[in-house]
């Protein structure tokens, strides 16, 4: 059973293992943390602790680590209230403070700091397009072959797409096009867009003299648009953990990073293990690998997720906090008006 001794004892082995990546042996742990029982009574707690399932031997040392079921029962039970880092606090409250940032720019800069201050790779999922619709395009030539499309969502959520052509297009074509396409797509839902456009073809074709090359262009946008609202930072920096040194596991995780679905559903896969901590923070085991999601909601039906991704030996405490910060100030963004504007 699960004494106060041995939970205790098998804290300081996640706590060890967390911050040096070797496993960790009785000897070290009772000088290491003031232990006040002897190493063979904390080997021979060791031993029932590997046999109950927390705890795992390596090939390599007498020593152990923390198994899946180890984490899952350290997130759920033996998180501590970790204050928040003030640098950390400091970045990513002036991340969501500088001027005529949106909050798709926000939410990326988020990322970015995120995956900076925890060596990780930090990642954000988008409102799901399902429940979104357009509310608006706008068109901006930078050359008659470079155009620079942005769409805009009744939530306030802005995606910005680049049309390159081999052809010119008339700077008439562009404003036709755009008027065509917001007096008929207006409402429609971005899961939607794409389907739309075979029904206004007619009314392209009729008034903008390259309406192939847009319509192809529109298109392929709104697909895009609709499937990848999902945003990485950091993906190098798994290169440099011990546990993806292993060339096949390091090729595996990076064509998981071009499959927005899988992140999407990691959580209720068979082979994940999943829990949702006292905070509120949602943490995912699979394989090797561990995810740490805080939500933030847009509006009454829709929400976003910042999450971190790394090994399963990582300081928990220290990136739920940063996490559920950060997705407050998101949420809050939100909130302030909807409009995707920051103050």
């Amino acid at each position: 059973m699960l004494t106060p001794r041995r939970i205790e004892i098998f804290k300081a082995i996640v706590e060890e293992f967390i911050q040096n990546a070797e496993p960790v042996g009785s000897k070290a742990l009772q000088q290491k943390y003031n232990l006040p029982y002897s190493s063979a009574t904390i080997r021979n707690d060791m031993q029932i602790l590997e046999e109950m399932g927390y705890l795992e031997k390596t090939h390599t040392s007498s020593g152990r680590v923390p198994s899946t079921k180890g984490y899952k029962f350290y997130c759920e039970n033996l998180l501590n209230d970790s204050r928040m880092d003030k640098r950390m606090e400091i970045a990513i409250r002036d991340a969501f403070d500088a001027a005529n940032l949106n909050i798709e720019e926000a939410v990326r800069q988020s990322c970015n700091i995120l995956s900076e201050m925890t060596n990780l790779t930090a990642g954000a999922i988008g409102p799901d397009s399902n429940t979104q619709k357009l509310e608006h395009i706008k068109l901006f030539p930078i050359t008659e072959r470079n155009i620079v499309c942005v769409f805009i969502t009744n939530t306030g959520h802005t995606e910005t797409k680049n049309f390159l052509f081999d052809e010119d297009i008339p700077f008439s074509d562009l404003e036709a096009c755009t008027d065509i396409l917001n007096t008929k797509l207006k409402g429609v839902p971005v899961s939607e867009l794409a389907a739309r456009m075979e029904d206004i073809k007619p009314d392209l074709s009729a008034a903008v003299q390259r309406h192939d090359l847009l319509f192809t262009a529109f298109v392929r946008a709104f697909v895009r648009f609709a499937n990848e609202n999902i945003y990485f930072s950091g993906k190098d920096k798994m290169l440099y953990q011990p546990e993806f040194e292993d060339i096949t596991k390091l090729k595996k995780l990076m064509t998981m990073f071009d499959d927005s679905t899988v992140w999407k559903q990691m959580h209720s896969s068979k082979n994940a293990l999943a829990v949702t901590t006292k905070h509120g923070a949602q943490l995912t085991w699979y394989g090797d690998l561990a995810v740490i999601r805080s939500r933030f909601r847009v509006n009454d039906i829709e929400s976003g997720e910042l999450m971190v991704i790394g090994p399963s030996r990582m300081n928990y405490e220290k990136i739920v906090t940063m996490l559920g910060y950060a997705a407050q100030l998101i949420e809050d963004m939100y909130n302030r008006g909807g409009n995707g504007n920051g103050r």
